[in-house]
């Protein structure tokens, strides 16, 4: 019997997979958060953004980041082939809304999870969830299809809600502990930081320590708040060990 894969198992290179397959959850939001980390951390990474048309890897940290669509065998093939070509680094995919069946498709029917385990390759699939029953839904559909053979990251992400008692109660979130899941629970960041943020194109790293529009032109305690909501999610993230 295979042994329940965890976060803290070795391997040569890891595949982060930001998911959650319904639209405005912050899967984008995490991606970012990711790249922010593993910059600060001089982890070497790429990242791949699915997103056809409001790609946010692709938009905020555009030097590390290449498009790549979900239903292409030829782009998604980029992105195993990227961690099994270098050791060490971590390959960040931005999963758009209603993406999880090419990407299941892409899995099943090119062998990636064989090739990984063969290759020393963790893939790790993050799903980030609003407080809503349809995240729930899309859990169970995600560890019904997958069950052991991936490595998971529950995202609670806090911006699109904060009582989650619907996934606590429904025996999912049980179920992906018992997987060797990890939990995150992200904070809610002030809207008008998150906009002015946005608006300004800027990375995580700009908007803390840049001042005039490329740090998002953020007040004084805009920016105060900016970097508690960072450092709380950066601890998060450490926990997790990624």
């Amino acid at each position: 019997m295979n042994p329940i894969p965890t976060l803290e198992a070795p391997a040569a290179s890891k595949i982060h997979l930001i998911g959650g397959e319904k639209g405005g959850v912050g899967k984008s939001l995490v991606a970012r958060l990711l790249a922010q980390h593993f910059i600060d951390h001089e982890v070497p990474f790429v990242g791949y953004d699915t997103d056809r048309s409001h790609g946010a890897l692709m938009r905020f940290y555009a030097g590390y980041a290449a498009p790549a669509l979900a239903d292409r065998y030829e782009a998604m093939d980029a992105i195993m082939e990227s961690a099994v070509e270098q050791p060490g680094r971590r390959v960040l995919v931005d999963l758009a809304a209603q993406t999880h069946a090419p990407l299941v498709k892409w899995i099943e029917e090119s062998g990636v999870l064989d090739l990984a385990d063969m290759s020393g390759v963790a893939l790790y699939y993050w799903h980030v969830m609003d407080s809503g029953k349809d995240s729930v839904d899309l859990l169970r559909r995600l560890l019904d299809t997958f069950g052991m053979r991936l490595r998971y990251v529950l995202v609670k992400n806090q911006v699109r809600g904060d009582d989650f008692t619907q996934l606590e109660q429904s025996g999912e979130q049980a179920r992906a502990m018992a997987l060797g899941a990890r939990i995150v629970n992200l904070k809610k960041l002030h809207d008008a930081v998150v906009q002015k943020i946005d608006a300004a194109n800027a990375s995580f790293w700009a908007a803390r320590n840049a001042s005039g529009r490329e740090g998002a032109s953020l007040g004084l305690m805009e920016r105060q708040r900016l970097k508690m909501w960072l450092a709380h999610a950066q601890s998060e993230l450490d926990a997790v060990g990624v």
